[in-house]
């Protein structure tokens, strides 16, 4: 799989611990299925972490299912990885290293309705379709101008970027 991060992820100061992650990059024509998340007014890849003892394609199916409603998988192809470093919010650790594996995702069949957990229901997460060019003008500008942005929103802008460019998405 492909290196995605633009320049290596720094470690950060203090103690640190890795999380693995699995996000889906799902296409449908000119659009993407994303998540909108109302509290940090951003669009992020379906996906999450990876439990213990999970594999990393069941892990997928599992996040696409609980976010998205997506009940039949189809096809996941390995897309690339990318890892980054993050402040931690819990007193166990100061830092977190989170290596994340995005896969090309087919899905098809009907949804149900999400499974979301309560925080992301709290946070106003929902799935949408949209052009992935208006996801990425709207993360841009996030970037630029939130002071809620969320800590995910660099790397999801970045993915999504690399995405359109490589499939020459409008």
């Amino acid at each position: 799989m492909k290196q995605l991060n633009l320049m290596p992820a720094e470690p950060l100061p203090g103690s640190c611990f890795v999380r693995q992650a699995a996000r889906a990059i799902v296409i449908r024509g000119n659009e993407i299925l994303l998540l909108y998340t109302a509290r940090y007014d951003d669009y992020t890849l379906p996906g999450g972490g990876i439990d213990e003892n999970e594999n990393i394609e069941s892990a997928l199916a599992r996040e696409l299912l609980e976010e998205t409603g997506a009940k039949s998988v189809t096809s996941i192809q390995p897309y690339g990885i990318y890892e980054e470093y993050q402040h931690w919010y819990k007193p166990d650790f100061d830092t977190v290293k989170i290596i994340s594996h995005c896969f090309l995702v087919e899905i098809c069949g009907d949804f149900t309705a999400p499974q979301m957990e309560s925080y992301e229901q709290a946070n106003g997460m929902r799935p949408v379709w949209l052009p992935i060019k208006e996801a990425i003008a709207h993360n841009k500008y996030a970037l630029k101008n939130s002071d809620k942005k969320g800590q995910s929103l660099q790397r999801e802008t970045i993915i999504l970027e690399t995405v359109a460019k490589e499939f020459k998405l409008n």
